[in-house]
């Protein structure tokens, strides 16, 4: 089989190419233009001849070997071509996979006609819901009769004597909606004649070119009929190129277990000497196995059920100094208890060199081999972190220190930042009250004892610590395994085992809190902001909840529990399509329960287990990670300066007259059109980005997970792989999907101006790693200054390796991340800097506010939950421009282009000069101004002889506030100073006051004040 490129004409002679069964005629395939609403993507046209025009009705025999299930379901529609009208006397009288049979009446006489065979019907928007036209009784009964079709029957068969129509051509409404030669679907017959001519063949391989991807899983290609199944794969290659290529099973008398595909060397007709030999470890196959996102190989197991289609991806690396020529070798496909077979396989490698191995061509597959890349998996730091440091058993990270106990978990904590996280402090700041314990607690309520040996350290490395402890007592052994990374990240995994059967009243983890470190929570049912005196919490899987955050602006930790069968979920609105996974030893069967509470002088964060039996042979683990916030100190000084214009694909020069820097490039433009794919419209990409850094900008691109559009190359084969990189689901959504894909999806986001239907990943898997070096890949071949992250569908592993990718190929890149509001039912009521959190060490800023009440939500709210300051990074505000005094406070503007203008704001920050300004949040007891309320508050802006204050009101009605000036931390004498409002277009007009003069402030809003000496 050659792998020759198939032309992707208008027309395609499906007889010559497919081999059409004997009579059937030659089938052309074109575009047609038509107004699809209610009418789908597909027709087919027909013609009644001349001498038929006068009939009273026509037959229209169509073999239109469709691939969708039930098509007995879904109407067919005629529609006269000369008058656009629906021909009403109408009756499919036959409609299966194989065949349709249309009587109807040729209302316009001899001509053409449309039969539309999947009228739907769109709605929805941009997540749009198709609907399929029924079948509906719409013919006359007196007509019925004249053409031999009595009502509700086939009538006396008289119909099948009517005139023939000629079938012109089928149509789809564009080339993409077009069904692909691998989706014309052989009949029931022609396989039965293919399996009879190989009937002792239990399956049966069809080799097949990376230029037809194998679409169907149930049902076989006509194109197969006239091929069979082939003993040898045939194709030219070049050399250093990822050559991919398919084998096809058909699971034609029983179904396929355990399915393997080992490799045979390939030798060079001219011997096996240097240059003339392929190694088989040069080969892979995707589909049985491959390597994780965090580098850890792992094998699959393939089944194929019968009478089911299933397509082995497979590559094999093309040596540079392989020597051109003829190289042969094979394929062996094996199934338990089956006879294996063998694929010859016959290469012609000429004497090109494919410097990028095929990836700048996505149509060659090369780039599937990405998929167990381990690109950036090292445990180097990246900036603004430093190497840990440990000495005896206290380690040291950027801003935070960690001393463990003999058991292997942390006795001391300690932060070194400021109060508003803009610098380090020598001293740190504890923030245990005691030492966190796991502890066995018997029915009659005493701890069991467990006596520890030594701890070790397994592991000492700049980016990563790991360490050992096991504690054991009578017939209780726990054993601690756990590692603390540069961030600030400590993850532990407890495993508690007994010797024989032990009754426990509670298993439970105990984080005990200074009150001062727990100022504040976030998670666990509880929407950031200030800490109530206690807080239950149990689990639920409707809930997308599993961590919560305590602790103060410079000081805290997120605790995550985790079980043995810890899955990331799904995000935002598909979270229940793939919710948390209730862990056996958290949980225990609805047992398992939380509480954070006031004891004795201290905040205890306690997991409880809850009452058990633990069975020999039966380990739990208690898995649960601990985050040291903040991860990293405010550079406020960047943050001024960097301005994001955020819409479109703008004119760059236009963007530097708005004062903006960082364009950020959405998708569903022209030259980013297809979601989290941007390897499509390169050329275009590339001009632009080189017209903005000519302008002296920096660029950034929608580019992420969560989604994968169906324009990727790649689809085909990405479904082979069962849900491993294609999350599982209902189907439904666009056409398309439904129509091409076929069931067992989740429909995503749908930009039908460029025919953009997205279908959901499957949170965690081999996809991550292909994104990891599509990201290299741009950073090197486009010059992409960074991404734009909507919303986080990866964990911190794979967030940490796109911060080494971008630093190492683009130094200076750039991570924003967006999300919508994610407390609500559909998200599971997440608190979306609690459910990031573990990422936002890697991001540059973050953008929390699509479906945020901005001017309903109390200070502690946006200071958790919007601003990001408690975790080291500043933000911008969203939905409907935000509120610019609230956001001044915490150092946030909206962005251009997209709600509301910065541009005053941006103004006001030029005019003071904010560069080398501390930053004081109202929140720090240090803040030099002071309002003597607490329904408004000021932040204040400080530099050598002159400060900012950000003035914002949540009061219910006009006051007037008097400030309390600390002229002396200012450093600015108080019998010279001038406070001023400037004008601000749009928020304020200029005015001055006395010190100590009443300001008025409205409700909503505030005020910015320039205090200055004379």
């Amino acid at each position: 089989m050659s792998d020759t490129p198939i032309r992707l004409v208008l027309l395609l002679v499906l007889a010559a190419s497919a081999g059409a069964a004997a009579g059937e005629p030659a089938i052309r395939y074109a575009v047609g233009k038509w107004a699809t609403r209610g009418l789908g993507n597909h027709r087919i046209v027909v013609r009644v001849a001349k001498a038929d025009g006068s009939a009273p009705g026509v037959l229209a025999r169509l073999p239109w070997r469709r691939r969708d299930a039930k098509p007995h379901e879904k109407a067919v529609l005629v529609v006269d071509a000369k008058t656009g009208k629906r021909i009403a006397n109408a009756v499919a009288v036959t409609v299966t996979k194989d065949l349709g049979e249309i009587v109807f009446e040729p209302a316009s006489g001899a001509g053409e006609y449309y039969v539309y065979y999947l009228p739907a019907t769109v709605g929805g928007g941009s997540f749009p819901r198709s609907s399929y036209a029924r079948p509906a009784e719409t013919a006359e009964a007196a007509w019925r009769d004249r053409v031999g079709l009595k009502p509700a029957s086939a009538g006396d068969g008289r119909w099948r004597e009517l005139p023939r129509t000629e079938i012109v051509a089928y149509q789809s409404a564009s080339e993409f909606d077009r069904f692909d030669e691998m989706e014309i679907a052989a009949t029931a017959e022609e396989v039965r004649l293919l399996l009879g001519k190989h009937a002792e063949e239990a399956f049966l391989v069809f080799p097949e070119s990376r230029r037809r991807p194998i679409r169907m899983t149930d049902d076989l290609p006509q194109r197969w009929i006239g091929t069979g199944p082939q003993a040898e794969l045939v194709g030219k290659a070049h050399r250093n190129e990822c050559y991919a290529f398919q084998l096809g099973l058909f699971a034609a008398r029983q179904a396929l277990k355990n399915v393997r595909v080992r490799f045979e060397d390939m030798k060079s007709a001219s011997g096996a000497t240097a240059g003339r030999a392929i190694p088989a470890s040069a080969f892979t196959c995707l589909n049985v196995g491959g390597v994780d996102w965090t580098g850890r190989a792992f094998a699959k197991a393939v089944s194929v059920p019968k009478g089911k289609v299933q397509a082995m991806w497979c590559a094999v690396q093309i040596p540079r100094g392989a020597a051109p020529g003829h190289y042969r070798g094979a394929a062996v496909v094996e199934a338990a208890g089956l006879p294996a077979r063998r694929v010859a396989i016959r290469l012609d490698v000429d004497d090109k060199v494919l410097v990028d191995r095929g990836d700048g061509e996505p149509w060659r597959h090369s780039r599937l081999r990405w998929l167990n890349s381990t690109i950036a998996l090292d445990d180097e730091v990246v900036r603004p972190f430093q190497p840990l440091r440990v000495s005896g058993r206290t380690i040291t990270c950027l801003g935070r220190k960690v001393t463990l106990g003999e058991d292997g978990l942390p006795a001391s904590i300690q932060s070194c930042f400021s109060p508003s996280v803009t610098r380090l402090l020598r001293r740190g700041r504890e923030i245990l009250a005691a030492p966190v314990r796991l502890s066995v607690i018997a029915p009659d309520g005493s701890v069991r004892a467990l006596r520890t040996r030594k701890m070790t350290f397994a592991k000492k490395a700049p980016g990563l610590v790991g360490w050992r402890a096991e504690s054991s007592g009578d017939d209780l052994a726990l054993k601690c395994e756990a590692s603390m990374e540069f961030d600030g990240w400590l993850e532990f995994a407890m495993t508690l085992t007994a010797a024989g059967p032990t009754d426990v009243a509670d298993i439970r983890l105990e984080i005990p809190l200074l009150p001062g470190a727990a100022k504040y929570m976030m998670g666990m049912g509880r929407k950031g902001g200030r800490r109530p005196p206690r807080h239950e919490w149990e689990w639920d899987r409707r809930k997308h909840q599993d961590s919560v955050w305590v602790g103060d602006v410079n000081a805290g930790l997120r605790c995550q529990l985790k079980g043995a069968n810890y899955r990331r979920p799904l995000v935002n609105i598909h979270y229940h399509h793939r919710p948390i996974q209730l862990p056996a030893s958290w949980h225990n069967g609805g047992k398992g329960r939380c509480t954070i509470t006031e004891e004795g002088g201290r905040v205890v964060l306690r997991a409880s287990g809850g009452p058990r039996t633990l069975r020999p042979g039966e380990p739990l683990r208690f898995g649960f990670t601990l985050l040291i916030t903040p991860m990293k100190p405010l550079n406020t000084d960047v943050h001024w300066a960097r301005r994001y214009y955020h819409r479109g694909e703008p004119d760059p020069a236009r963007v530097k007259a708005d004062g903006a820097n960082v364009i950020n490039i959405h998708h569903a433009g022209a030259i980013n059109p297809y979601i989290n794919y941007p390897f499509l419209r390169v050329p275009q990409l590339k001009r632009y980005v080189d017209r903005v850094h000519e302008a002296g900008l920096k660029i950034k691109l929608y580019y992420t997970v969560r989604e994968l559009t169906n324009h990727v190359p790649e689809l085909w084969a990405l479904r082979s792989l069962d849900d491993e990189v294609l999350a599982g689901g209902p189907g439904g959504g666009s056409p398309w999907l439904t129509e091409h894909i076929g069931p067992d999806y989740i429909q995503a986001w749908c930009a039908p101006r460029v025919q953009d239907s997205a279908i959901i990943t499957s949170g965690m898997s081999r996809w991550h790693n292909y994104y990891l070096e599509g990201l290299d890949w741009l950073c090197r071949n486009v010059g992409i200054d960074g991404l734009y992250i909507d919303d986080v569908a990866f964990d911190r592993t794979v967030m940490k390796r796109a911060r080494k990718v971008l630093d190492r190929a683009r130094p200076g890149s750039l991570i924003d991340l967006h999300s919508w509001n994610h407390y609500n039912g559909r998200a599971g009521f997440a608190s979306c800097a609690n459910l990031y959190m573990e990422s936002l060490p890697y991001v540059d800023r973050i953008w929390f506010g699509e479906g945020f009440a901005y001017n309903r939500e109390k200070d502690d709210y946006w200071l958790v939950e919007i601003s990001g300051i408690p975790f080291g990074v500043m933000g911008e505000m969203l939905q409907g421009g935000g509120n610019p005094w609230r956001g001044m406070l915490y150092g946030m503007t909206n962005r251009l282009g997209w709600s509301g203008d910065p541009r005053p704001i941006w103004k006001l920050w030029d005019g003071f000069r904010m560069a080398g300004a501390q930053m004081i949040g109202y929140w720090d007891p240090a803040c030099p101004v002071k309002v003597g309320r607490d329904d408004v508050l000021a932040t204040v802006y400080r530099k050598k002889g002159r400060t900012l204050i950000a003035l914002a009101s949540w009061a219910g009605k006009p006051v007037n506030v008097k400030l309390a000036i600390d002229f002396r931390a200012l450093g600015l004498p108080a019998d010279k100073a001038t406070l001023t409002a400037p004008a601000v277009r749009g928020l304020q007009p200029v005015r001055t006051y006395r010190p100590g003069e009443a300001i008025p402030v409205e409700p909503l809003k505030g005020c910015f004040l320039t205090l200055t000496s004379e």
